[in-house]
């Protein structure tokens, strides 16, 4: 199927697709190496969920701003300078040689890559207008999309096993080069002359306060839940969020148009974006861990078994979209979240085995991937479709917004539960050890998965040697951890399956009306 007549938009769509391959691929392939950040640049638990925060919240930061901007001064021109600012970011990531920096360096990777996600989207909107074109353009750039998601697992496992974790990073180095290359080649330069400006203040507020949520979830158990310091941050958190509430409200070009909330389509699939996102997504951050730590796999199994979890995914969609036209998207995105809810029932169930393994956790994994897959794209089409063209770009906006500030948040909530999951179940099953602080710092360790490495610590400890002599405890904790961790995720997408259907109400979708005979009076959106 041609996608293009012209040659030159030929090469700006392989210039998108290449980037959405990148952006992709460093979402879901970072994950499997996380173990061995572990061992290797000795990082704690709290550093490993920080290397992946550090990315989500740095594109939350950018992604509203990045539009503005680049309307403004040109979308090739911020495009550009998003592809090198990714690049030059994944290279000073593969040559870190500690946590900490690692963890900068990773702000900075997302900045450019959330910029560079914009930028995507506009070039295509630009460069692909006509209406068959623009589909199999937007098509395209979504399978590829896809495809490093699904794949970025495996990759960066076979990227380990035959070279080391550093080329899990510096491979996007070698591949931003071919794509500026083929940015300027392929993709015109375009500027919005009515473009609205930059709302610093609203960018600011929300990320500070999603920044400080998060932050208080990570860091608050060490500084004390109720210390003075922790209740501080949550004050300037809660302060910062009211601060944004209220300059969104009074600015003449809010970058969050809170009106659209009172359509009720729009709201629904909302409701789907977060509870990907509580779910499905951060859990993913977590399941290398189980496989490496808990079953003793390596990065390849880990990574071969992770497929069952992804590969769905991109298997689903079209089904998805089939059934959202014949059975509108109101019945089909709950329906979504309750398979995914579904899987983590049966995930939960597998792994608590005996012995169990990647066969235990099929099922429940398919089902969580097949979840996805019902709900990713009605989700989208009816945040566009819900509300007027010229406000699909808004809409948009808020739905990926929504979707990295919860994945941001879950990540963080997550790694909380699984350490206090495994620290419940070492104090019940170690009532004589009496230090606290050092038992939840073995919490900390078994949640990073290598139990190996705790070895030195049980023959230092008499107590835990006693109770422990060959690490079944350890494993066990770890084990029960990670049932919490699947409880939660479970409850959540359920809990927002439901306020999804409330959400949505009885009326059918504005999406769903478009195709259907379906009186038009009764698809405008309740305001």
């Amino acid at each position: 199927m041609t996608l293009s007549r012209s040659p030159r938009n030929a090469v700006a769509l392989a210039a998108v697709c290449l980037t959405s391959l990148m952006f992709g691929l460093e979402i879901s392939s970072v994950p499997t190496v996380l173990p061995t950040l572990e061992s290797v640049l000795h990082a704690d638990f709290k550093a490993l969920q920080w290397i992946m925060n550090a990315y989500t919240l740095a594109c939350t930061t950018v992604l509203m701003g990045t539009g503005a901007l680049a309307d403004r001064f040109g979308r090739k021109r911020i495009y550009v300078a998003s592809c090198v600012m990714f690049g030059i970011t994944s290279l000073v990531c593969g040559l870190a040689q500690s946590a900490s920096v690692l963890i900068v360096s990773r702000f900075f990777q997302g900045m450019g890559g959330g910029a560079m996600l914009i930028c995507q989207v506009a070039v295509l909107s630009h460069q692909f207008q006509a209406g068959r074109e623009r589909s199999n353009a937007f098509g395209m750039w979504g399978i590829i999309f896809g495809i490093g998601l699904g794949f970025g697992p495996i990759i960066g496992g076979l990227i380990v096993a035959v070279a080391n974790w550093q080329w899990v990073f510096l491979i996007h180095a070698l591949i931003s080069i071919v794509a500026l290359g083929l940015i300027f080649a392929g993709v015109q330069e375009s500027r919005d002359p009515h473009a609205q400006h930059l709302d610093v203040a609203g960018m600011l507020t929300l990320s500070a306060s999603c920044f400080g949520l998060v932050y208080f979830i990570t860091q608050g158990p060490d500084l004390g839940l109720g210390s003075p310091a922790a209740l501080s941050i949550v004050a300037a958190t809660a302060l910062s969020f009211i601060a944004f509430l209220v300059v969104e409200k009074r600015s003449p070009r809010p970058m969050f148009d809170f009106s659209v909330f009172r359509i009720r389509p729009f709201s629904g699939a909302l409701c789907g974006s977060m509870g990907m996102n509580c779910s499905y997504w951060p859990f993913m951050i977590y399941l290398p861990i189980y496989f490496q730590g808990a079953l003793g796999y390596t990065n390849v199994k880990s990574g071969l078994s992770l497929l069952a979890y992804t590969l769905p995914t991109l298997v689903v969609p079209p089904l998805a979209e089939r059934l959202a036209l014949r059975f509108d998207a109101r019945r089909v995105i709950p329906l979504g979240m309750f398979t995914i809810g579904l899987g983590f029932m049966l995930m939960r169930y597998g792994a608590g085995m005996a012995h169990a393994s990647w066969l235990t956790m099929l099922p429940g994994s398919l089902l969580c991937g097949a979840g996805l897959g019902l709900t990713n794209t009605p989700v989208t089409n009816t945040a566009t479709g819900s509300v007027s063209p010229n406000r699909a770009g808004m809409a948009s906006g808020i739905d990926m917004s929504a979707r990295l500030i919860s994945l941001a948040i879950n990540i963080a909530l997550m790694g909380y539960l699984l350490v206090e999951g495994v620290l419940s179940y070492l104090t019940r099953a170690l009532p004589g050890f009496s230090d606290t602080a050092s038992l939840r710092s073995l919490a900390e360790q078994v949640a990073a998965g290598n139990l190996a490495s705790l070895a030195n610590l049980a023959r230092d400890s008499a107590t835990l040697t006693t109770a422990d002599p060959h690490g079944a405890l350890l494993h066990a904790a770890l084990v029960h951890g990670f049932g919490v961790v699947m409880l939660y995720a479970m409850i959540a997408a359920w809990a927002l399956a439901l306020l999804s259907v409330v959400a949505f109400g009885a009326g059918p979708t504005r999406a769903h009306c478009a195709t259907s005979t379906l009186d038009k009076d009764a698809c405008r959106p309740s305001m």
